[in-house]
């Protein structure tokens, strides 16, 4: 991915996204397409025709904040596309050190397990940047067994969805789960531009997977914080769970992600009645934790 084409890519879709009575533009004479033109994208921001052609065709070395924000409000971008900017921004320092520390290799640290382990009424499991799954309770991954066990999708999250046909099945409302899995992906390679493994990752799904490429293109970004999730699991049937999205200090490169069912609906009580499948299962099979989190190539 080269940095100033996913700039310029990323610009004109957001532009092309916003119509002129979006942007409080009254008429504008004929348009070719139903978007912003750079000029109006300019005067919006406050800033020269010129700068922001500058800006569109991929350079954003040296763009004060400021500037950034300016665009981002006339292009109507929401917080996540608004970080995204800037975090394009921030890659284009032409050193890159100085803007992001190299991160130590992450590991499950025995607290963060033992932590996990101790909740036990709520699935929850941790997921690092190129979408591996590095950690769970009990509940947490008999919640995920079919993806952490799956041959297509070897414990990872993106790999499954796209690559898998049994995700389909997994998740009743596929095509949400894709949208959000891309776009999750396209934010933290805007983080991280220089993380082989994640560039690796979105090399192999744009080559095997027309949906994740044609999905890939429309750079839509986005922050998983919270949400509802509908899987339909294969032992206790179909689950309606919202979930909470957390950062781990201590781990980075990490979030946290914990469901839970809405008190006194059919989801809790298969909820409960998976749990106990998860703790018989784990009473019969004591062969530690991190086992289940071996994935090729990381």
């Amino acid at each position: 991915m080269e940095h100033s084409r996913e700039v310029a890519d990323f610009l004109r879709s957001r532009r092309d996204n916003v119509t002129p009575a979006q942007a409080g533009i009254v008429g504008g004479g004929r348009r070719r397409v139903p978007g912003l033109r750079r000029e109006e994208v300019a005067t919006l921001a406050n800033i020269s025709v010129d700068y922001y052609a500058k800006m569109e065709r991929g350079e954003l070395r040296g763009v004060a904040p400021e500037i950034l924000d300016g665009v981002a409000r006339a292009l109507l971008l929401d917080e996540a596309e608004t970080d995204h900017l800037h975090d394009l921004a921030r890659a284009a320092d032409p050193h890159p050190s100085r803007s992001r520390r190299a991160r130590p290799e992450q590991t499950v640290r025995p607290s963060l397990q033992r932590f996990l382990d101790a909740v036990t009424g709520a699935p929850v499991w941790v997921r690092d940047r190129h979408m591996d799954v590095v950690a769970a309770n009990p509940l947490g991954r008999a919640l995920y067994r079919s993806m952490l066990e799956d041959a297509d999708g070897r414990g990872n999250t993106a790999r499954f969805v796209f690559l898998s046909p049994a995700a389909r099945t997994f998740f009743p409302d596929w095509e949400r789960n894709a949208d959000d899995v891309v776009a999750t992906l396209r934010t933290y390679a805007g983080q991280n531009p220089r993380d082989k493994g994640l560039t690796d990752l979105i090399g192999e799904l744009v080559t095997r997977s027309d949906a994740f490429g044609q999905r890939w293109s429309a750079h839509n970004v986005r922050h998983h914080r919270t949400g509802t999730k509908l899987i339909h699991h294969p032992e206790v049937g179909d689950l309606e769970l919202t979930y909470e999205g957390m950062e781990l200090p201590g781990n980075p490169e990490w979030s946290m992600f914990a469901y839970a069912a809405e008190p006194g609906t059919p989801s809790e009580e298969r909820l409960k009645l998976l749990g106990s499948i998860a703790a018989t299962s784990e009473t019969e099979v004591k062969s530690g934790h991190t086992t289940v989190f071996s994935h090729e190539g990381h």
